[in-house]
């Protein structure tokens, strides 16, 4: 049972008011759980329709979390928490939704006549391997209803924790169609511990990447986002395509930074904090909004095209997944 590993502190009564009464409110003693708390819900649904959207192949997502103890300080989907009631900010790492029946609702909703076994990601909104799915593996009872219904299916995640349910992607793999996506924005550790603080070591993706090759899973890896001045030379683009090349990754693509709503001004305090040199730069690249300015996603475009060279030749007969050709249901396709 995905309960037996679980262990927390003493849970409490529901305190915020974007959650419904009887939420149980736990803490965990463990060094990565400091200061964090996790309410369980009953979640209503499982299956989110995204809608129609061209930049992707799929409308359908799953999120077993909400919020993200990550910390990364471009999240787009910070804004989220506002509909709890919550701020974008520390509430987004810090107070995070477990919706404890997920598996058992989603088995449900496969069941529906009306439902026609279309693909569904996951890892479009919160990282689904966040560290709190080693307790309550949630994600892994998520991939059994899905493998059960043989409901095709795609991750995108930060964390090689996903391999610890490579049992799971082969079978998926063999009985419907599975792919998984890395997102890797940087090797350069100073950059990584500075923009993405409480994630998995980049060179560790690296080597999930190659487990799962290994293991005959399609994996794509992003270099998202890109942010000029920060993760964006040539010398750190290109040790990730050849790392990730070397590693056997199905393709490889990037995304520029997206910068709206809350998310804007959240970055550009992360600025003003860590490289205040950059403020300049930034206000005009976004002086039109949260799209960065196109001359300057060309010029990102052409850095991972260029580097093309060190990507891995793909079979004839292997496709190119949705999630890893663009798994974001809310980011703008930018080359």
């Amino acid at each position: 049972m995905r309960w037996d590993n679980l262990k927390a502190g003493s849970p409490g009564p529901a305190t915020l008011p974007g959650l419904d009464r009887g939420t149980v409110t736990r803490t965990f003693d463990a060094p990565e759980a400091v200061g964090i708390r996790f309410h369980e819900i009953e979640a209503r649904s499982a299956i989110n329709d995204v809608g129609p959207m061209s930049y992707v192949d799929f409308r359908h997502t799953i999120n077993p979390y909400r919020g993200c103890t990550h910390a990364c300080s471009f999240c787009f989907a910070r804004p989220t928490h506002k509909y709890l009631d919550l701020n974008a900010r520390e509430d987004f790492e810090r107070e995070i939704v477990v919706k404890v029946n997920l598996p058992e609702v989603l088995r449900a909703e496969l069941r529906r006549p009306s439902w026609k076994g279309e693909l569904i990601a996951l890892g479009t909104n919160t990282d689904p391997y966040q560290w709190v799915e080693g307790r309550y593996r949630i994600t892994r009872a998520v991939w059994e209803a899905l493998l059960e219904a043989r409901n095709p299916c795609s991750v995108l995640t930060k964390s090689p924790l996903l391999l610890r349910d490579l049992d799971l992607f082969r079978e998926l793999n063999e009985r419907t169609r599975f792919a998984a996506s890395l997102s890797i924005p940087t090797l350069d550790e100073k950059a990584w511990r500075a923009t993405e603080p409480a994630t998995p070591s980049p060179r560790k993706r690296i080597e999930a990447v190659a487990a799962l090759r290994e293991a005959g899973i399609e994996t794509g890896v992003l270099i998202a986002p890109l942010m000029p001045g920060i993760n964006d030379s040539p010398a750190q683009v290109n040790e990730i395509l050849e790392l990730c090349g070397e590693a056997g990754a199905t393709s490889i693509g990037g995304i520029a930074l997206h910068l709206r709503g809350e998310v804007r001004s959240i970055f550009f305090d992360w600025l003003r904090q860590y490289r205040p040199d950059l403020v300049p730069r930034y206000e005009k690249l976004y002086a039109g909004g949260g799209n960065m300015e196109a001359g300057e996603r060309r010029r990102l475009g052409a850095l991972v095209r260029r580097g093309g060279r060190a990507r891995p030749r793909r079979p004839r007969d292997e496709a190119v997944s949705p999630a890893a050709a663009e798994p974001e249901p809310v980011a703008q396709r930018l080359f």
